[in-house]
């Protein structure tokens, strides 16, 4: 009986590609890079060639393109990833393009055979291929004599003892480039478009043979650090809690903070719940917010806020949050960067979160998380704000989620975006007038497979945060929800 082969898998040194791609790229595999002009196609082949490259694993780098490769490099060396101590030493460029400006075709393929058979390197790259084909297309070459070129250049990349890569500009998948995209182990794409004033960069791997790799579009951005992926969070089976599912009287319950409401929880909140907190401005959800973490800080407890409606300097407002972040206590993700995706916001709380051995999340609130996105972001926002709490909850914490609802009296409704099905738990603060003054209630509409109270409750906010008040009777004037007038 044959052994099953086993494929090395080599780490891209690329934040985030390594779980697209189901563990890493696959050692002397054929992968094209493709994608639209300026979408990052060449730092992405640079980035992962000076991570993998030294002396034992040499990198030979093609350029075809009309500029000498000192010209390029200019530009890329402004990224923290360049190495200078590796190239000659462990990284060669070459330029194709004499070669192909005469439309040699066959020159061009004994030249890169000849560089590769000399240098042997582990790692052959060559950008862009794209340029090749608009030769051909200029010079009226035969369609089946770049066919052949394309066949043959692939077939020679596939049978080196390297990995390789090609790197093109396309803006779909073209008939002349059909050879290639068959022939390719992998397949990256890499696209950026602009949605009213925002740019929004994304890569999809069509294919990666061999290993299951993570489906869809995932974000990602170019900074000075080269290029970061926020792979798109996906549910998995299992991760979030099932409707209806019962909580065991001695199932672990988080303590809110706030003497009195814990009773009307039926205990606590369930570990592991996401809590949705809805009332008008001024209502006092951050406050509770605050207070919640206050609570799990006391008992050993670390959280994380992603505040935004609010910078972290802006917090000082808030006493309570504001010192359990200078304290380090409670660590605040910075929410204020311009085109936010769900999945770039998800991945900086996951590293805060495992950082700090966090067990508490606030998030403050949805109502400013949606308008924080990028504008093809917030179309999505419903179905991506369920996958990043069910990614969350999946890690054991507690989430306290605010939003913002206007209060209209008789509209009862617990989110302005239809997202209440996500919480496990519902609190609502409402306004209601009793003899001339507005007084704040709340109550506690739900708590997934738990009893709980169902009283309405008068609470004041106070130097010492909320205190729970009285339950409202007929005798207070609320029928059905309405406000109160009383004489």
């Amino acid at each position: 009986m044959s052994k099953k082969v086993s494929i090395r898998r080599l780490a891209t040194g690329v934040p985030g590609l390594d779980n697209l791609l189901g563990g890493g790229l696959p050692e002397f595999s054929f992968n094209l890079i493709a994608g639209t002009p300026g979408s990052g196609k060449t730092t992405l082949a640079h980035q992962i060639m000076f991570s993998l490259a030294n002396p034992d694993n040499r990198a030979l780098f093609f350029t075809v393109l009309g500029e000498p490769a000192l010209k390029m490099l200019r530009y890329q060396q402004q990224f923290t990833f360049y190495d200078f101590d590796k190239v000659n030493e462990s990284i060669r460029f070459v330029n194709l393009s004499k070669d192909l400006l005469e439309g040699d075709f066959e020159r061009v393929l004994s030249h890169v055979a000849e560089e590769v058979k000399d240098y042997a390197p582990s790692l052959v790259f060559v950008d862009s291929f794209r340029s090749v084909v608009e030769s051909a297309n200029q010079k009226e070459q035969g369609t089946s004599e770049l066919q052949r070129f394309v066949q043959q250049l692939g077939a020679q990349m596939t049978s080196w003892q390297a990995t390789t890569f090609l790197i093109g500009e396309y803006l779909l998948p073209e008939s002349e480039s059909s050879a290639v995209f068959t022939v390719a182990d992998g397949i990256l794409w890499l696209t950026q478009n602009m949605h009213r004033n925002s740019m929004v960069r994304k890569m999809q791997v069509i294919k990666m043979r061999g290993q299951a790799q993570a489906p869809g579009l995932h974000t990602f951005r170019i900074s000075d650090d080269g290029i970061q992926i926020f792979p798109r969070a996906i549910i998995k089976q299992g991760t979030a809690v099932e409707a209806g599912a019962k909580v065991s009287s001695k199932e672990k319950r988080v303590p809110m903070g706030i003497p009195g409401l814990d009773e009307m929880l039926g205990g606590g909140l369930p570990a592991g719940y996401s809590l949705l907190v809805v009332g008008p401005s001024g209502s006092g959800k951050t406050i509770l917010a605050g207070q919640f973490l206050a609570e799990g800080v006391r008992r050993g407890e670390p959280g994380v806020i992603a505040a935004f409606e609010k910078s972290p300097s802006q917090l000082k407002g808030n006493k309570t949050l504001y010192k359990l972040a200078k304290a380090g206590k409670v660590g605040v993700i910075d929410t204020r960067a311009l085109d936010l995706s769900i999945d770039e916001t998800l991945h900086d709380l996951i590293e805060m979160i495992s950082r700090m051995n966090a067990k508490r999340v606030v998030i403050d609130s949805l109502s400013g998380f949606e308008l924080a996105l990028a504008p093809e972001f917030s179309e999505d926002f419903r179905g991506s704000l369920y996958r990043m709490i069910a990614e969350l909850t999946s890690m054991g914490v507690t989430i306290l989620m605010t939003s913002e609802l206007e209060d209209r009296y008789t509209d009862l409704r617990f989110s302005p975006f239809g997202s209440a099905f996500l919480a496990d738990a519902i609190l609502v603060q409402r306004y209601i007038e009793i003899v001339g003054q507005f007084k704040r209630v709340f109550s506690v509409v739900k708590v997934r497979g738990s009893e709980h109270s169902k009283d309405i409750r008068l609470f004041d906010i106070t130097d010492k945060g909320i205190i729970i008040g009285d339950t409202l009777s007929e005798y207070d004037g609320i029928m059905s929800g309405r406000p109160a007038v009383s004489s």
